[in-house]
């Protein structure tokens, strides 16, 4: 039986192509303005360039999903089976004359296209992060362990990060690969927006620790009232992402046109159980009825609400934060992110969702998780009873080095 028609694998060697060819730019230039650093310096470089990336990426997700263009080419990894919009103008073409405001459109094809091929450089770029970071591992355990440093403290390179990094790329690009497939099933989209929002936080992680490697030094240790705040300021942004991803992917951002009440009221008719069921296609409930518009509006008005909690606990943490030093970059951050999200979120309702005011709503979010994701990266819970640290001399007298702390 010949199976070369019922498994043509020339699109996903023209997207592998397509995704070595776009990440060969950002790795020779990385390596070659990086040539005279050490390997930590080098892979923070990459990992900071490559979070870049992700997150532009994130950035055109959004951008495609507003756009209406997720389905612009209705099968994956190909468009109609080819390597590109341009080897299937006919069938877009005949697409386009039967709905010429529908799914798939020449502009909407490649708009989707063009997504994927920028999410496939991205995943090389992850990849040889991985292989990367794991050679220079085997290198530094095959080599002695330097002198402690003043602070009493070897911060040495750790290969998992990298490697979950690589293993959640993948687990993204099948849930991308869901998204056409599924035809925008609401779940399926609100987790790869979510996935995407993972995959930034574990690049951050990275490019934080490749930092403190590369400085040998430690996080800061804060109190464990701050760090708890941290921790349950990043658990509201989660959520309050989900839901804006929720609000998103079921089109019930002009549920209410009005702020800050809705529909002329302070709580205007929801419909929770419809609104929130999960598993359920684009605008139908299970049982397959159409959706009711005060199921939309429950979507809408949860998200506000939850918004509100969101931007108090921001701002308080981002007052706590101020106070350390060594986190009032990241204090600034959360402060300016927070008055973005508040603007654009008040754009999106009273202007009618306008597209630039929508990609920086999604932007913003992607922004907060990763600003958070440093804060607690360069903060430590600081021990209850904190040992003193030792003195020059007590090294010469044999006082026990610690372990090593791995980042």
């Amino acid at each position: 039986m010949d199976t070369s028609s019922l498994y043509d694998l020339t699109p996903i060697a023209w997207m592998m192509g397509a995704g070595v060819l776009l990440a060969l730019g950002p790795l020779v230039w990385v390596w070659r303005r990086n040539a005279g650093s050490g390997p930590a310096r080098r892979l923070h470089a990459l990992t900071v360039l490559t979070l870049f990336l992700t997150f532009d990426l994130t950035l055109f997700g959004a951008f495609t999903r507003l756009t209406d263009s997720g389905l612009g080419c209705p099968d994956w990894p190909g468009c109609y089976g080819n390597a590109s919009p341009a080897g299937a103008r006919h069938e877009i073409a005949m697409a386009q004359a039967a709905q010429p405001t529908g799914p798939v459109t020449h502009s909407k094809a490649w708009i989707e296209m063009v997504h994927r091929y920028l999410a496939t450089g991205v995943g090389v770029l992850i990849l040889t992060l991985a292989g990367a970071t794991w050679i220079v591992r085997r290198r530094q355990r095959r080599q002695p362990a330097p002198p402690v440093d003043s602070a009493h403290h070897h911060v040495v390179l750790s290969a998992w990060w990298p490697a979950a990094t690589l293993v959640w790329v993948c687990l993204q690009g099948a849930f991308g690969a869901m998204t056409v497939t599924w035809k925008l099933f609401p779940a399926i989209v609100t987790m790869h927006l979510m996935g995407a929002i993972v995959l930034l936080a574990l690049l951050c992680i990275q490019a934080v620790r490749y930092r403190q490697v590369a400085a040998q030094r430690l996080p800061t240790a804060v109190s464990p009232a701050l760090r708890n705040g941290l921790i349950a300021t990043a658990v509201l942004l989660v959520l309050q992402i989900a839901l804006g991803g929720w609000v998103s992917t079921n089109y019930a951002v002009l549920a209410c046109t009005q702020f800050p009440t809705c529909q002329d009221s302070w709580w205007p008719p929801m419909n929770f159980v419809q609104g929130f069921e999960i598993w359920r296609h684009l605008g139908v409930t299970g049982d397959g009825q159409p959706l009711d518009f005060s199921a939309l509006t429950a979507i809408h008005y949860v998200h506000r609400l939850m918004a509100y909690a969101v931007f108090v606990a921001l701002g308080l943490l981002a007052w706590r934060l101020r106070r350390l030093e060594a986190l009032r970059p990241q204090a600034r951050w959360l402060l300016g992110l927070a008055l973005l999200q508040l603007a654009t979120g008040l754009g999106n309702v009273l202007l009618g969702w306008p597209l630039a005011a929508a990609v920086l709503h999604t932007g913003g979010a992607a922004a907060l998780a990763v600003v958070l994701t440093w804060a607690l990266c360069e903060s430590r819970r600081e021990s209850a009873a904190a040992a003193p640290i030792p003195r020059a001399a007590d090294n010469a007298r044999g006082t026990p080095q610690p372990k090593k702390a791995t980042a």
